[in-house]
């Protein structure tokens, strides 16, 4: 009960301005338009709150409020305005098949992250956002497998499945670094957690899958 009550003191909102594009009409028709797009921030709030374990608000950025502008823009989605805004692409929702409001959960999840998760370096952050994606269960079936990548700050998915893999040997370690990153970012996080250098925890993971 404590995480719903936490959740109720942040407001969200959705903001349609798609028209009547086939974006817009996928959102409203297939996902189920503006309430399902503010249950989701609020979902999603409520889990990587858990994730992250930010049980009070001094653990938290100081977020009030999240609002969801649905919009005929370019590219996919991205989180603005110091994590107050999240503009999502509804041309992306009419380029799509399959399943398309669980790829719609998915990018939010994704976005509503950024609004959460302590500043670092980009590649970090984008894996951090897509590991609280998959431990969601909306990683898409395009994502590479375990053990793939070049680099372990390659970013989204493929630092999402080293950041699994690190978390399999600490559990709750992405929510340890995540605290540590509030004051700053430093690759020593990784020693001070695991006992060792990330580029060894890239070489082991990388040995683990074979690749």
């Amino acid at each position: 009960m404590l995480a719903i009550s936490l959740v109720n003191a942040v407001d969200f909102s959705v903001v349609d301005t798609t028209g009547d594009s086939p974006g817009g009409r996928k959102f409203r028709g297939e996902i189920g338009g503006t309430s399902y797009g503010e249950q989701t921030l609020r979902s999603a709030t409520d889990f990587v709150w858990g994730l992250f374990q930010q049980t009070n608000p001094s653990d938290r950025r100081d977020v009030k409020m999240i609002t969801l502008f649905m919009e005929n823009g370019n590219g996919v989605a991205y989180n603005s305005n110091s994590g107050k805004e999240i503009h999502f692409n509804g041309g992306y929702l009419a380029g799509k098949s399959g399943d398309v409001k669980r790829e719609f959960t998915g990018v939010v999840y994704h976005e509503v992250v950024h609004s959460w998760q302590w500043g670092g370096p980009g590649g970090l952050i984008e894996g951090i956002a897509d590991y609280v994606r998959l431990k969601a269960g909306y990683a898409p079936s395009h994502w590479v497998g375990p053990g793939r990548g070049d680099r372990w700050d390659q970013g989204y998915d493929v630092t999402a499945r080293f950041l699994d893999y690190c978390n399999d040997l600490r559990n709750g370690f992405v929510a340890e670094l995540n605290k540590k990153m509030k004051n700053g970012y430093s690759d020593g996080y990784f020693v001070d957690l695991l006992g060792k250098d990330v580029n060894q925890l890239w070489r082991e993971y990388k040995a683990k899958y074979g690749q």
